[in-house]
């Protein structure tokens, strides 16, 4: 289903949903996952659990799975499934592991399924999820940076209902529900700047893992953390945004915004500016998607416009930054750019957690792949999810190379 028939579809029914609701979470015991069930268990009465899946923390799998009577528990570390096993002995609840296990998760009829395994572990199950023409609540970025035009092709063949997690996604989704994308002059995502906002070129060139964690606004995973922190991942919410609402690189932006209460601003072609905004709380959108067309409570904190007093905004640094524009220019460029630089950048971080490079040197590593990549002509389209895996395992073996001649 096209944005623009979604838009219209919610125009003409806002109606609050509620009829029990069947749920999947791929990605059960991450921040959204978490997020999803605390938001679930204080609506029991509107949703039941279909599948959970986790990789490794099989005893946070299997006590969520009993709490949440799921009817189906995968964990993706295969040589977990015995211990799976075992804590779910007793229980009627259907157990599964690995790729397969994962991907059948993803293929079970679900009202609505939250996408959120991390990397290109999340590929498959999520494109499973969306095969099943049901509503698909995505919070994996690798399904839209590495594999967008494969990923929407299958949207729309089965007809899904797809909803964005992210915070900043889901405020555009809800600014554009009440007008056209043609109406749209641009679309300005923000980001909070990081911990490093007001640091020097030269004090970021010896930023630590440890520092580079300390996120000002939000609690998120460590790999998105340091994609913060570089602010490569506002260049990868660019290239989401651009397949999520069809609309064209250029009508795209970023702004700084460090109280990270205005998620999204939308200008329109009559000087109308439109802000979606709320207390930084990932609960917010998940309560957006598990409740679409309608709305539903969320323990967020309400906003005090009176507390906060004052919002302000800046332009991104690119200089010190560099990330930001190697996101734009893949998105320029196309084809598999996006997702040669995505896997370039989850090695990079990863090296850079173990404290194997420097902060600087993630970008560096990044822009070097996709120059050796282009050189060997790994930077064309592909029509299949099986060719952008091949180019996701390629990319890192690539990139591992250049991390160990650093």
């Amino acid at each position: 289903m096209q944005f623009s028939d979604r838009l219209q579809e919610k125009n003409s029914h806002c109606a609050t949903v509620t009829d029990i609701q069947t749920v999947s979470i791929l990605g059960a015991t991450g921040s959204i996952g978490t997020n999803t069930l605390d938001l679930i268990a204080r609506s029991a009465d509107r949703f039941q659990i279909e599948s959970l899946t986790a990789y490794k923390n099989v005893s946070q799998l299997a006590k969520l799975a009993k709490v949440h009577n799921a009817k189906f528990a995968v964990i993706g570390d295969e040589t977990k499934y015995k211990e799976l096993k075992s804590y779910l002995a007793g229980t009627s609840i259907e157990i599964g592991s690995g790729e397969t296990g994962l991907i059948e998760a993803g293929a079970r009829q679900a009202d609505c399924t939250i996408a959120s395994i991390i990397g290109s572990a999340g590929l498959r199950p999520s494109i499973e999820a969306v095969r099943q023409g049901h509503r698909v609540a995505l919070a994996n970025k690798e399904c839209l940076v590495a594999a967008g035009d494969v990923f929407m092709s299958e949207v729309s063949l089965a007809n899904a209902e797809l909803l964005p997690l992210d915070s900043e996604h889901a405020a555009i989704h809800q600014v554009l529900c009440r007008g056209m994308l043609d109406e749209v002059k641009q679309i300005i995502i923000t980001a909070s700047g990081g911990p490093f906002r007001n640091w020097t070129a030269k004090q970021i060139t010896a930023a630590t893992p440890e520092q580079a964690l300390r996120h000002p606004n939000w609690s998120m995973g460590a790999k998105i953390s340091i994609d913060s922190s570089t602010l490569m991942n506002k260049g990868l919410e660019l290239i989401e945004a651009h397949h999520l609402f069809a609309i064209e690189p250029e009508r795209l932006k970023v702004i700084i915004h460090p109280q990270s209460v205005v998620h999204c601003l939308i200008s329109y072609y009559d000087g109308s500016v439109i802000a979606q905004m709320a207390n930084p709380d990932m609960r917010t959108p998940i309560a957006y998607c598990l409740a679409w067309p309608g709305r539903m409570a969320s323990p967020t904190e309400p906003l005090d416009l009176i507390k906060l007093q004052s919002l302000t905004f800046e332009a991104p640094d690119t200089e010190r930054f560099p990330a930001l524009d190697l996101a734009i220019s893949a998105l320029i460029k196309g084809g598999s750019a996006p997702n040669i630089m995505n896997a370039a950048n989850e090695c990079a971080v990863a090296a850079f957690l173990a404290h194997e490079i420097s902060f600087t040197d993630i970008t560096r590593i990044v822009e070097k792949c996709l120059e050796k990549a282009d050189q060997q002509n790994l930077l064309q389209p592909v029509g299949t999810i099986d060719e952008v895996l091949a180019l996701d395992h390629e990319a890192r073996q690539l990139v591992g190379r250049l991390i160990d001649q650093n």
